[in-house]
Formats: structure tokens, C-alpha cells, sequence
């Protein structure tokens, strides 16, 4: 995965797998399809993709509302969003775990394609804080933080 900004840093790393229910290894959505309109709860969430391309079609409806938090978002800050991954204030660990659904609203939120990898652990650092975040479809890693 690339990001525009030559300041955010990512690193993949290999991770057992993700989710409890077979789940294609690799997640793309481009941003030049349509979202995806009138879907019941269990489209949504049941699908192959297990909400991802839900969550990264919210970031892309936040990122229309709110240009601001989009910009932030587009210089590789890792904003506040309702899913586990951002970051407010450095901590001193100076390191935590995030949800493979913040990835991807977060991605939507950005204007990139949804692209993840759900058999991998995929980390960034936030432009702003300099905090690394680790995001992973493993909740037992991120839960308890």
C-alpha cells in the first residue's frame, strides 16, 4: 500500500490470520466505483470483505462532510474516527494497535482505495504525533489498550 505523503511511513508485517470465517486475504475497492446504496445490516457486514468496504465507504461520506478532518487525514495524520486507531496524544509507549476498520475508513476519509491486506498487520506513523500504530484484524491485540 502507498501513501501520497512522503512523510508517513508504512510497514507490513506477516500476522496469523485475521478473522474468524474465511476472508479473501486481499480487500481493493476503487475509489472510481459507486457506493454501494440500500443495503440491509447483514450485506454490509456479512459480506466477504467482514464491513470493511462499509467502514471505508463511511470515511469516504465523513471526508464529503468534513473537508477539514480529510486534509488532516490526507497528511498522514492518524485522526480520531470511531473505530480503534487513532491517536489524540502521543503515549509513552509510544506505539498501539488499531482495527483493520479504521484502516479503512480511514483510507475512504483520505480519498485512497480501500486496500488491505487482512492475512497481514499493516503499520503507519501518525505525521503529527510520530506514534506508531499497528493495524490488525486481531482484537485480542488492541482491545485491552
Amino acid at each position: 500500500m502507498k501513501v501520497p505523503n512522503s512523510s508517513q511511513s508504512i510497514t507490513e508485517l506477516p500476522t496469523i490470520m485475521l478473522w474468524d470465517s474465511p476472508t479473501p486475504p486481499h480487500i481493493f475497492r476503487s475509489t472510481t466505483e459507486p457506493m454501494l446504496e440500500n443495503q440491509s445490516w447483514d450485506e454490509r457486514w456479512k459480506a466477504h470483505d467482514k464491513g470493511l468496504i462499509a467502514c471505508w465507504e463511511s470515511g469516504r461520506q465523513k471526508g464529503k462532510e468534513d473537508s477539514n478532518l480529510a486534509l488532516l487525514a490526507r497528511k498522514g495524520e492518524l485522526v480520531i474516527l470511531p473505530w480503534k486507531g487513532g491517536i489524540e496524544k502521543a503515549t509513552k509507549l509510544n506505539h498501539k494497535y488499531g482495527s483493520l476498520f479504521y484502516l479503512a475508513m480511514w483510507q475512504g476519509l483520505r480519498g485512497d482505495n480501500l486496500d488491505i491486506f487482512t492475512d497481514k498487520e499493516t503499520k503507519l506513523v501518525c505525521s503529527r504525533t510520530s506514534m506508531s500504530i499497528t493495524f490488525t484484524g486481531d482484537q485480542s491485540k488492541f482491545l485491552d489498550e
